[in-house]
């Protein structure tokens, strides 16, 4: 637990414990020892900082949490009132806020985990990424105290090593980022977190903590910069962000309304214009001077307005000191007709009249100039100051304030609002005129051979990235609208198919949708899918808000790969004669529909023998009907697509070694727990259990610890492909297991009988139905092409072959067993997805 410095003078931060000034003296001369050990563990991923920082929010909104306690406390002690420290803390939990961050990363380097060394093309074996730049120092600036901190996250995020330099006597920035490390279970941040504080003068101590960086972020005027700049190292990365000059902007039309002062008086009295985005001066669009004394009296009453609501800081000496003089010196310039001053008796506000056009900066603390800057004079006057200019608030009507952002940005500014807004953002904002987060981050690339064909992410090969299931109860999948309590994320839905239950609406946001995407595409490649020569006919079913053929649509697009997006038609034989008049060699879709588009396709098929590759999802595709597919059709590869679920989106992959239903864990997106049939508790390895699962990043709804439905154990050892990704071997549904005659009875061990003994190549499905008082268990085979079929000994087979349903049926008595063979299109299947309804309990429907 994080307490506040001793009077020891424990003042120091230093990777998860406070030191005083001795101690941080002793350890700043091994500092790049230091830095090289934490480098050369596991790299810190923003998963792990985005959990902290949403942790921290939470308690930062809280005022009677400890971290809010212990920060106003600290913000109390350096005369902060008590609505700027609310709104401060406020600030920060908004910034940390995980969707805000999730923006951030998203918009600066692209993704979610820009870490990951992965292909930036698919038909090439590249692989890109945004790595630390190592070790980040933070200069941070002595008047804004969350920006030190706030930087350190970015760092953080980025994946860096950082060190803070904060001054002055205030150690808000160290409980800061100390409460931070608390809120992280793996220690990951705190090994990268050091605060120091110390005055600039101490040179030795500067130069210590500057000579081993890679990257420096420097605030402060240019003296200061200037400075820092001295310390820094040859090939050291130097982040500027020096002062900055932000102003006003208004036509006549504005400047007529009150409702524009009254935003302008706004962003002047918050942070006391301490902010880069705080206005300093407002320009009118005019020469006239009687305009802008006129205005200046108008706009002098509308700031005392504001500031009479505020218990507004006040300056410090030499603050002051500035503020006087500026004042003093304006009002003796009145003389000369160039300027006019108004002021508040105690001078809380003041606002200076200047006839002269020239940029100025204002000595704070509510005090603003007013100036002319006709529209045709813009770039004349403001471009010699460009690299200081930042945020021009434009108060102008709708046609002239698209010509007025034209002009000030060519003239070298770097935002524009409207007045009321100067001080407000967006998530992912740049941040004068850069991302922070590509600033303290380096691009890398990796180029490779043909040894890595069906590699998509060198990170596979490395280790798998395991987090921490959240603390909260397995949701059941018959419960998974309770994943749905907040929606306002949610950008785009899919219904399942209702093969294992009631069809659900499943919420996702696009920036969900293209992570799917994305992973969907490295497992495809994994799979042995070749993007630079394989032609690919789409055969899932679509619509009706299914997604099976929009999401591999969607996956061949990601991987640029030649698509004939079919979909699946009712019309097999005109299916089979596309795929050869488009020379189509690898198909996706459903087994059973593939089957009967090769079997009613046959004899093309067969003449054409061009269908190399075969990938399937949503049901088991028998042993026989892939030896049948390689034996009449000559195809070579008969693979799962992906194992996944419209709800939980995709859950693994198979790569070139993977037995039957053995799947690589898509790591990047999920956490898997396999836990006990009865209980919640892991099941132990090799043995079977219930899989849960938990997403890393689900925006359009929660998916955390649920129960997908299927069963499966873990697959012990290292896969033959190299990768260290964990995998599980799927073992049937929850749904497989039905009750019949008083026993439990599965059907993959009714599949398995029709295989092995029957030699069964089609669909099979099992109704249960009472007749009469009796019980009756019928098995349906699809309809083999010779038309041969007997019953009687179908049955002998599977009563033979399935020891539990020979005791149902004869030794107790129980049911009634039935075998009949029925045409394909007899079978029952979902109205969407065109799934195979494996089990038909029609017992209570005909009760």
């Amino acid at each position: 637990m994080t307490t506040a410095p001793s009077p020891d003078q424990r003042v120091h931060y230093w990777q998860g414990e406070f030191v005083d000034d001795a101690e941080a003296e002793r350890r700043l001369t091994a500092l790049d020892e230091r830095v090289r050990a934490v480098l050369a563990e596991p790299r810190l991923g923003p998963l792990t900082v985005l959990a902290a920082c949403d942790r921290l929010a939470a308690a930062l909104r809280d005022p009677a949490s400890r971290q809010t306690k212990l920060l106003t406390e600290e913000l109390t002690l350096h005369q902060i009132s008590a609505a700027e420290t609310e709104r401060t803390l406020a600030d920060i939990a908004e910034a940390l806020d995980r969707e805000a961050l999730e923006a951030k990363l998203m918009r600066e380097l692209g993704g979610i985990d820009p870490g990951r060394l992965a292909r930036f093309d698919f038909r090439r074996e590249i692989f890109e990424g945004w790595l630390p730049v190592g070790l980040l120092v933070h200069v941070a600036p002595g008047n804004a105290p969350a920006a030190g901190a706030l930087s350190v996250i970015e760092g953080l995020l980025a994946g860096n090593v950082n060190a803070a330099k904060t001054s002055g006597s205030s150690h808000f920035t160290q409980l800061l980022l100390a409460e931070l490390a608390e809120l992280d279970p793996s220690g990951a941040i705190a090994a990268r977190t050091i605060v120091l504080a110390f005055s600039s003068s101490r040179t030795a101590w500067l130069a210590a903590l500057l000579a081993p960086a890679d990257a420096v972020a420097a605030w402060g005027g240019e003296e200061a910069l200037a400075g820092v700049a001295a310390l820094v190292p040859a090939g050291c990365r130097l982040v500027d962000w020096g002062p900055k000059l932000s102003f006003a902007y208004l036509t006549a039309d504005a400047w007529a309304e009150p409702a524009a002062l009254r935003g302008i008086a706004a962003d002047i009295c918050r942070l006391d214009q301490q902010a880069c985005s705080s206005p300093q001066l407002v320009y009118l669009d005019t020469e006239d001077p009687e305009q802008v004394f006129a205005f200046a009296e108008r706009f002098a009453a509308v700031l005392a307005e504001a500031v009479a609501d505020l218990a507004p800081r006040e300056p410090e000496l030499l603050e002051s000191a500035e503020i006087s003089n500026t004042v003093i010196v304006a009002g003796l310039e009145e003389h000369l007709g160039l300027t006019r001053v108004h002021a508040a008796p105690d001078g809380s506000w003041h606002v200076l009249a200047d006839l002269r056009s020239a940029l100025r900066a204002s000595p704070l603390h509510r005090t603003v100039w007013v100036k002319p800057l006709p529209r045709t004079r813009i770039l004349e006057v403001l471009r010699p100051m460009r690299r200081y200019l930042q945020t021009v608030g434009i108060g102008a009507e709708r046609a002239d304030t698209a010509l007025l952002a034209g002009q000030v940005l060519a003239a070298g500014a770097q935002r524009v609002t409207v007045p009321g807004g100067m001080l407000g953002s967006y998530d992912g904002e740049p941040h004068d005129g850069v991302y922070a987060l590509q600033r303290y981050s380096r691009r890398v690339d990796v180029q490779l051979d043909g040894r890595f064909t069906a590699d998509a992410c060198l990170d596979d090969l490395v280790g798998a990235r395991e987090l921490t299931p959240p603390q909260v109860e397995v949701t059941a999948k018959t419960e998974f609208e309770q994943l749905q309590g907040d929606l306002r994320r949610a950008e785009v839905f899919f219904r399942s198919g209702g093969s294992s239950g009631a069809p659900k609406l499943s919420a996702f946001a696009w920036d969900d949708y293209h992570e799917h995407m994305r992973s969907g595409a490295e497992g495809l490649l994994a799979a042995g899918f070749e993007p630079r020569t394989d032609r690919a006919m789409n055969l899932f079913f679509g619509g009706q808000l299914y997604g099976g053929f929009l999401s591999f649509y969607s996956v061949l697009e990601t991987l640029q790969a030649v698509q004939f997006p079919m979909a699946a038609q009712d019309d097999h034989a005109l299916v089979a004669r596309s795929i050869v008049e488009h020379r189509v060699d690898t198909v996706f879709g459903m087994p059973n529909y593939l089957l009967r588009v090769f079997t009613e396709g046959a004899a093309e098929l067969r003449a054409y023998r061009g269908v190399r590759k075969v990938f399937f999802g949503g049901e088991h595709f028998p042993q026989a009907q892939q030896d049948w597919l390689r034996e009449e059709f000559g195809v070579e590869l008969v693979r799962s697509a992906a194992y996944g679920s419209v709800d939980a989106g995709p859950l693994g992959y198979q790569c070139e070694h993977a037995p039957a239903r053995v799947h690589h864990l898509f790591s990047g997106l999920q956490t898997l727990e396999i836990l006990d049939l009865d209980t919640d508790r892991p099941a132990p390895i090799g043995e079977a259990g219930r899989l849960v699962f938990t997403a890393h990043t689900r925006r359009g709804q929660r998916l955390d610890r649920y129960e997908i439905g299927d069963l499966g154990r873990w697959v012990a050892g290292e896969c033959a492909c190299g990768r260290r990704t964990p995998r599980f071997e799927l073992l049937g549904r929850f749904g497989d297991i039905f009750r019949s005659g008083s026993h439990f009875l599965n059907y993959r061990r009714f599949t398995a009988v029709a295989e092995e003994v029957l030699g069964h190549r089609g669909a099979l499905q099992i109704v249960l139905d009472e007749q009469g008082g009796d019980e009756w268990l019928t098995v349906r085979l699809e309809s083999s092409e010779d038309g041969v079929f007997d019953s009687a000994a179908a049955s002998r087979a599977f009563l033979d072959g399935y020891v539990e349903l020979a005791a149902a049926v004869e030794r107790d008595r129980l049911v009634e067993l039935r075998v009949e063979s029925v045409p394909a299109d007899a079978f029952e299947r979902t109205a969407a997805s065109g799934k195979l309804r494996e089990v038909l309990d029609l017992r209570e429907r005909n009760r």
